[in-house]
């Protein structure tokens, strides 16, 4: 079957949701990492004063089994999501290779005839999301490991010149491994909602709409997110 021939195979129904799709994730990522203004700023955006105001009690701490303790429980959760992200991929594979048991399924879920590249194109596109997802939380792991070297080379003398400077760069360390992690979990937010193309064109797009709300409800309208402005 020819590439062209493969394109046909999906209505213009399904490139316009697809669109919508990736649009979606793209923009609403945008927005959550700068905030929808100075007046407006998401969870996400709340979260690097924090942390940089972690690095710098830690500077003034004599013990920093505390501190460490926090960064550990922080890259379990990195190596948690990847591993996740992992068997997913795995899965995902093991499916696309029985083509019988996906048409199966596809039958199942639609009582749809299509061939059986449809279905797997489809889960395909979704485990590209898992990927970007799995990469993201491995870069995110490296990170909080580069961050836990810096937070060990800040000296425990404040009077030192070199000790904020040094908790400034852990701390800078510390907000970009947190946005990987956190474009981690957009991305398998949206291959969550990405499943639902197996449906149809249709539900793709009110998966989308409704992973949108939900990731934004989160990141503007939360109680979390109204604890935070409360410094």
């Amino acid at each position: 079957m020819e590439f062209i021939d493969r394109i046909a195979l999906f209505s213009p129904l399904d490139a316009t949701a697809v669109a919508i799709w990736v649009l979606t994730w793209l923009v609403s990522g945008f927005a959550i990492e700068r905030g929808l203004g100075p007046r407006c700023p998401s969870a996400s955006v709340l979260m690097k004063d924090y942390r940089r105001d972690w690095m710098h009690a830690m500077a003034g701490r004599d013990s920093r089994m505390f501190d460490s303790g926090i960064l550990s429980t922080l890259r379990q959760g990195t190596t948690f999501f990847a591993s996740a992200s992992m068997i997913l991929i795995g899965s995902g594979l093991a499916l696309i290779g029985n083509t019988e048991r996906l048409l199966g399924v596809a039958e199942d879920l639609t009582l749809s005839t299509a061939p059986a590249i449809v279905w797997e194109v489809k889960i395909l596109v979704v485990l590209l999301f898992v990927t970007n997802a799995f990469l993201k939380f491995v870069w995110s792991h490296r990170l909080f490991g580069y961050c836990a070297v810096l937070m060990g080379a800040v000296p425990n003398d404040t009077a030192d010149p070199q000790t904020f400077r040094r908790a400034d760069q852990a701390a800078k360390i510390n907000m970009t491994a947190a946005r990987s992690f956190n474009r981690g979990l957009r991305a398998l937010y949206f291959a969550l909602g990405g499943l639902a193309w197996l449906l149809g064109a249709v539900p793709l797009m009110l998966a989308t709409l409704v992973t949108v709300l939900v990731l934004l409800r989160r990141e503007f309208a939360s109680q979390s997110r109204r604890a935070l402005l409360q410094r």
